[in-house]
């Protein structure tokens, strides 16, 4: 009789008594000369099923080639498991190696390895328990993202990886070019892009939102989520040269519009995380890190603390004025470094920050000027071990004082036209922030470095793969 295979995370859920099928990798694998035990495992959940291979059944041939790594197909009555750990194991009828493993050339074994080694055998470390959870939370957040946006009526707008616009006017981005680098036509001294692939200078885009605004403006409200791409040369645990964002923008919100909405939203990720990953947040917590659940869930219990940039500052002065010692100097018109923003939240309030009313002169062309004339209508959402987990603003919907912006900033108009159009027809109060994904998944894991909730991270001098 033919058996369908059923993953791991079933077959632990199941009562015991059927015959089954189960199919994945060897995690270890002890006894004696008697019976084997066999740990298997799918990537369906952290929890291996365990098998018990009765040596007289089975040939000891084969039995050797069953190491850590290896690869099997085992069919066997599912039985109630006599050990601590699980509660039903399959007794074995049948096994058969589908891939072997050498045990001594294997990367992963059986001890425990650091996170820097497991950097340094990237192509192997998806395979261990650590990035399986990784693997699976990262999922799960990114399912519910879209769940989230969808029950409120967002439209999911896919913006251009490819542009020509510096959202962030930091300068940092990678150029696109079809241009043979040997050989780069020039013109006037100046390399000539009208022979380039799109006749202009183009780059890997550093944000979604300009276009997104062009959404918003069209249909109310929309979401991106995609990578996106910084040149920065910064080695830092926190900083990526390829990551993934979700932006959304709505048009009719103001900023207090987008406190709720924030708010609301890493609530709900939170929640669907606690809900649907407990299996794996609860071996990052036990493994590293002791206070992550209950991080988590004190996210869900208070209402986020809404501070404005002038009296954080007055705060952190206190702080220094008191004793204590910061790297960065802190004073009006800084732009906070994350142990500012961690002393914010760690120590001062002891609860999730939104920071808002920023000087101007510190945040992008777009937001919102104040009546002051010194701020701007900015919002930071800061998180415990984090620091910024979200930037964003009420944008500048008035004609004239977007205009006179650019022109303080030096910007360059001419690949900004179609932005300032949305001004001039039908403008519209609107806001908008973005959420860099790697960030929310390194306070939903627990993880300390950003390379450790990326499959395959990009870095300065890495790119493998």
């Amino acid at each position: 009789m033919e058996i369908k295979r059923k993953k791991v995370k079933e077959l632990l859920s199941m009562e015991p008594g059927a015959e089954v099928l189960a199919k994945g990798w060897v995690r270890t694998k002890r006894g004696n000369k008697q019976v084997k035990f066999i740990a298997l495992g799918d990537g369906s959940t952290i929890n291996n099923i365990q098998i018990v291979a009765d040596t007289a059944l089975f040939d000891e041939e084969l039995l050797k080639k069953v190491t850590t790594g290896a690869s099997l197909s085992v069919r066997g009555k599912l039985v109630e498991s006599i050990g601590s750990g699980q509660a039903v194991e399959i007794s074995a009828s049948r096994i058969e190696v589908l891939g072997e493993c050498d045990p001594m050339r294997f990367p992963l074994q059986k001890k425990d390895t650091t996170l820097e080694y497991l950097r340094s055998v990237a192509h192997m470390r998806l395979r261990t328990n650590t990035f399986g959870a990784v693997l699976r939370i990262r999922h799960a957040m990114a399912f519910a993202i879209h769940s989230f946006f969808n029950s409120k009526g967002f439209v999911y707008l896919h913006t251009p990886l490819i542009t020509e616009s510096d959202a962030e006017g930091a300068g940092d981005m990678f150029q696109v070019t079809t241009l043979d680098l040997a050989n780069v036509p020039v013109h006037g001294g100046k390399v000539d892009f009208s022979k380039d692939f799109f006749g202009k200078k183009t780059s890997l885009t550093v944000s979604g939102q300009l276009e997104g605004e062009l959404g918003a403006t069209a249909v109310g409200e929309i979401y991106t989520f995609g990578p996106t791409f910084r040149a920065e040369n910064s080695n830092t645990p926190r900083h990526l040269a390829e990551f993934w964002m979700i932006e959304p923008e709505m048009a009719f919100y103001d900023i207090e519009d987008n406190m709720e909405l924030a708010e609301e939203f890493v609530k709900f990720l939170v929640k669907y995380a606690l809900d649907n990953c407990a299996d794996d947040l609860k071996f990052l917590n036990d493994k590293y890190d002791e206070g992550l659940v209950e991080r988590l869930q004190g996210v869900l219990s208070t209402t986020f603390e809404r501070v404005t940039y002038t009296r954080a500052v007055e705060i952190l002065e206190k702080a220094v004025a008191d004793g204590v010692k910061f790297e960065y100097p802190v004073h009006w018109g800084t732009d906070f470094q994350s142990e500012h923003e961690r002393y914010l939240v760690e120590k001062y309030f002891g609860k999730p920050v939104i920071l808002i009313d920023f000087p101007k002169d510190i945040k992008a062309f777009y937001m919102k000027q104040n009546e002051d004339g010194r701020t701007v209508r900015g919002m930071d959402v800061l998180f415990p071990k984090i620091g910024e987990i979200i930037g964003g603003s009420e944008r500048e919907a008035d004609l004239g004082k977007l205009e006179r912006r650019i022109d303080e900033l030096g910007m360059s108009r001419k690949n900004l036209e179609w932005y300032i159009d949305t001004r001039r027809y039908g403008t519209v109060p609107h806001s908008g922030f973005g959420l860099g994904f790697e960030r929310l998944l390194l306070f939903v894991t627990g993880m300390a470095n950003i390379r450790d909730v990326i499959p395959f991270p990009r870095t300065p001098k890495n790119a493998e793969f």
